[in-house]
């Protein structure tokens, strides 16, 4: 039987977490929640779970969970009212109940000891502390891109988990779509020949500060609770705006994040390709109106708009001595030789998460690593933040990977991180 829901109190939820924390270095027992089998699944037994920060692409993600049979999904937290009413009813309807409770605050969702994982689809400034809190708290979590804001974030988001034990999945679902699962692997068992250069598109590679725009009148908490949507990020006017933009904070207090929106997609597939999931580019540097980076063992990371084959958002291309390969959302593959497309499998094309999220739920029962694990977003991202600081400083830069430092560069380390605002200092 379930332990009995406590709600505690936010000074005390932060208590808890920072002696849970202490606890999860040690072995811990797999709830029984976290056990069932495919099929019908009874309630008991089913992955319990609560959504944070549930917008369009949280909707989206949400409704791939709510098709799962071993997945129950028993709260949700937003900050906006309209948002709670609208996915309450969504959930509901998906079970033909009314038992799924609502949040604002979610200390308290993460409270409760009767859910096992957290789908994470805040704004981006929420993603990294949200993660952490729900690991502190002993939740597994499934977190949307970009899952930081910095390399001081990627790297304490890698830590925690390591050190908490939780399953992470950050929301790159390409690394579970089989088109482009058979071009890395192509690039990954050699059938390319030498790894020479990796091409990722970031769409768009300047980088802006989000801005403080004119205030608006400022809703009652109850429908909106702008200080909590702000969260960790500088405080600005409440301004509808921001309040409904996707662009932002992300990384850096940049919109957009020059390489970290669809970098954090495209670069993270580079990573995989040239087996690089530990490691980031050791140079980086803007030329023209690309971004080029350099791995320790030599290949090539071009971050470029233009150029590519039609096929689809989200393009990627790998080249070795012997070959290449390209691919892209509209899940075609074309290379040097068809030779290399054999036994290429099925296409499905656009870039639909339920795979990923059945990869994430898996990995919850088995405590396997997903694909896209704490650690491997930790070195995308830091990639991807790298690249930023190039742009942003409009010149070179060398990163040591193992120190996770610029070498001899204190205007670009100052960069790898930023002040948050309290209490969400981790």
């Amino acid at each position: 039987m379930r332990k009995k829901e406590t709600h505690l109190s936010r000074r005390g939820f932060l208590k808890t977490t920072a002696q849970a924390g202490a606890l999860f270095v040690m072995p811990h027992i797999i709830p029984s929640t976290a056990l069932g089998g495919s099929g019908a699944v009874p309630p008991s037994e089913r992955i319990r779970l609560g959504g944070i920060g549930i917008g369009g692409r949280g909707g989206y993600v949400l409704g791939c969970f709510l098709h799962e049979p071993d997945v129950q999904c028993v709260a949700i937290c937003d900050v906006k009212a309209n948002r709670r009413k609208a996915v309450k009813e969504m959930v509901d309807a998906r079970y033909g109940n009314h038992d799924c409770v609502t949040y604002i605050d979610m200390r308290e969702l993460l409270a409760r000891d009767d859910i096992d994982a957290v789908l994470i689809a805040t704004g981006p400034n929420w993603h990294a502390t949200a993660s952490i809190l729900a690991a502190n708290a002993g939740k597994d979590v499934y977190c949307e891109k970009p899952s930081t804001k910095n390399i001081s974030q990627s790297l304490a988001l890698a830590e925690t988990f390591r050190r908490t034990g939780r399953v992470f999945q950050a929301g790159t679902q390409r690394r579970s779509l089989p088109n482009f699962m058979f071009a890395v692997d192509l690039a990954r068992d050699g059938k390319l020949g030498k790894l020479q250069t990796l091409h990722a598109h970031p769409c768009g590679l300047g980088t802006s500060m989000s801005g403080w725009l004119p205030p608006d009148p400022e809703p009652a908490k109850e429908d909106v609770d702008w200080d909590t949507y702000l969260g960790p990020a500088a405080w600005r006017p409440f301004n509808r705006k921001l309040l409904d933009g996707f662009n932002f904070e992300k990384g850096g207090g940049m919109v957009g994040g020059g390489c970290l929106e669809w970098g954090s997609h495209c670069v993270d597939l580079c990573q995989w390709a040239n087996d690089a999931d530990n490691t980031a580019p050791v140079e980086y540097e803007p030329v023209g109106d690309r971004l080029h980076a350099r791995y320790a063992n030599g290949v090539q990371l071009v971050m470029r708009n233009d150029g590519w084959l039609p096929l689809g958002s989200c393009p990627v291309r790998f080249e070795g001595e012997k070959g290449w390969v390209e691919t892209g959302d509209d899940a075609e593959i074309v290379a040097s030789s068809e030779s290399l497309l054999v036994g290429k499998g099925a296409k499905i094309a656009g870039y639909p998460a339920d795979f990923h999220v059945r990869d994430f739920l898996d990995c919850v029962k088995t405590r396997a690593q997903t694909r896209a694990s704490a650690d491997v977003a930790c070195y995308s991202h830091i990639a991807c933040h790298a690249a930023n600081i190039a742009l942003f400083l409009g010149r070179k830069v060398q990163y040591d990977p193992v120190k996770n430092e610029f070498i001899g560069d204190e205007q670009a380390n100052r960069l790898r991180s930023e002040a948050l605002r309290e209490p969400w200092r981790l």
